[in-house]
């Protein structure tokens, strides 16, 4: 059975930093693994992404610089090291890994960035 868990959110005050983990169980080939968010109200986007060898990488533009995105491959577990955080980074996380022949979503974690 696939399983896709991520951790690490919270609250954290502006400025400041969060580091999330995704690791995904019951996979034997992960390819790309990738990081998105939601906002209320707003539709989920892309927030970064890593290539099956972990050298690939994009991002958003409203993080690039401030977030880096980084995998263990054997261990199929992908983080988001998420610095200088700003209030329009509060979003549910989003885990999201393509396993072929079919994408996998995490349960989310909650980031809120707030004084």
């Amino acid at each position: 059975q696939v399983q896709v868990v991520e951790s690490g959110g919270g609250l954290v005050q502006p400025g400041g930093s969060l580091r999330l983990s995704c690791k995904a169980s019951g996979i034997n080939t992960v390819n790309k693994m990738s990081w998105y968010r939601q906002a209320p109200g707003k539709q989920r986007e892309l927030v970064a992404e890593v290539g099956s060898g972990g050298d690939m990488k994009d991002y958003a533009t409203a993080v690039k610089g401030r977030f880096t995105i980084s995998r263990d491959v054997g261990e199929n577990t992908v983080y988001l090291e998420m610095t200088n955080l700003k209030p329009e980074d509060s979003a549910i996380y989003y885990c999201n890994l393509f396993a072929w022949p079919q994408p996998y979503w995490g349960q989310g974690t909650q980031v809120t960035v707030s004084s």
